[in-house]
């Protein structure tokens, strides 16, 4: 079998702040879709851990997964990643932008611009710069084309009170979704993005016992199962290069959000 004929027949993707929480089970669902997967965030050690957490399950898939610490904010430590993944797979098929930084709770006239800055820097800059990338990858692709998802937020639509960093950054990844997904057109570059609400991660553990609302109480609020996160951004991937999910919002079904206010 040729290169050529090996890379038809692969799929490769990368996820960013793939070492823990959606990100980590996005991977075990790719991977369980047969998907090799590049695994990128700050801490190598997390990342490791994600890695062998899945081959003590499924010992045979060694060759699927690699782990590349990554600062996505660097434009060289973004580069790297990219080169590292075409030197080992030798194409790109999806990239899914999912690093992030939590909203820091606080209302507008206390945010800190230190704190605005570097949430800018990590969910919209570095989602800027791995999209970049990708287009630069996908577009070597033979024949062209890819998929890059987005992770955005129900806060991409509706904000919750004090939310102004969190909100502001993360309908800017909406505005660069739908530029990137024209950008993409003639490229054969799928972009889309998936907005989550309420996932039960270790950031949201302690929604069951209160959560703000808009008229400044306190209520809990229902979560939803991790897996069906990760299942939901596999199955966006999944589509056929002619077929695009352009949005998709998937919460718990009894969380607060229409209605919300």
């Amino acid at each position: 079998m040729t290169r050529h004929d090996t890379e038809k027949t692969l799929r490769v993707a990368i996820v960013t702040g793939a070492g823990s929480g959606i990100g980590r089970a996005t991977v075990h669902a790719l991977a369980n879709d047969g998907w090799c997967v590049a695994l990128a965030g700050r801490r190598q050690e997390a990342l490791d851990a994600v890695i062998r957490d899945y081959e003590q399950h499924v010992p045979e898939s060694a060759s699927k997964l690699m782990a590349i610490a990554t600062d996505v904010t660097n434009a060289a430590s973004v580069q790297r990643l990219f080169d590292t993944v075409q030197e080992r797979y030798g194409r790109l098929d999806l990239l899914f932008n999912n690093a992030g930084v939590g909203v820091e709770g606080v209302s507008v006239e206390n945010l800190s611009i230190e704190r605005f800055r570097t949430m800018l820097d990590i969910n919209v800059i570095g989602t800027l710069l791995c999209t970049q990338a990708a287009f630069r990858r996908m577009r070597a692709n033979n024949p062209p084309g890819g998929r890059i998802i987005n992770n955005g937020s129900l806060s991409a639509h509706t904000p919750r009170l004090h939310s102004a960093d969190y909100t502001a950054s993360k309908h800017a990844v909406s505005g660069l979704t739908k530029a990137c997904a024209l950008d993409g057109r003639k490229y054969d570059i799928a972009v889309c993005q998936i907005d989550f609400g309420n996932v039960l991660t270790e950031m949201a553990a302690g929604m069951a016992g209160g959560v703000l609302q808009a008229n400044g109480e306190r209520a809990p609020e229902p979560t939803m199962d991790l897996a069906h996160a990760a299942q939901s951004v596999a199955y966006m991937a999944s589509m056929p290069p002619g077929a695009n999910v352009q949005f998709m919002t998937v919460m718990a079904t009894k969380m607060p959000f229409i209605g919300r206010g």
